[in-house]
């Protein structure tokens, strides 16, 4: 599940995921996420999460996935411009910095 609010960066990264074989779903922002994760369909096996989003942050969805028990086994990539975000609280599986480097992205999901 790629979790971001910016329209062209989440659609390239979902159109480079369908390209290399990945099932993917999508999430305009945190509430979202957690709405689609929450609801009838398939289990994503990763989540990409962006941190600045609006209605609902990366750090607050990460906040909500760690406390519920069904979602928060599920690894999370973090994917953010930030360069001075504390990242320890949150427990990424990985970490990359936009401008996202598809090669390191596939290198994190493998």
């Amino acid at each position: 599940m790629v979790v971001e609010d910016d329209e062209g960066i989440r659609d390239a990264l979902c159109d480079l995921l369908e390209s290399e074989g990945f099932d993917v779903a999508s999430a305009v922002h945190g509430r979202d996420a957690l709405e689609k994760l929450r609801g009838p369909s398939e289990r994503p096996d990763v989540i990409l999460l962006d941190l600045m989003m609006p209605v609902m942050d990366g750090w607050a969805f990460r906040s909500e996935q760690q406390r519920d028990p069904a979602l928060a086994d599920i690894p999370v990539v973090v994917i953010t411009a930030s360069r001075q975000a504390d990242l320890a609280s949150l427990r990424p599986r990985a970490f990359l910095k936009k401008p996202i480097d598809f090669d390191e992205l596939l290198r994190a999901l493998a």
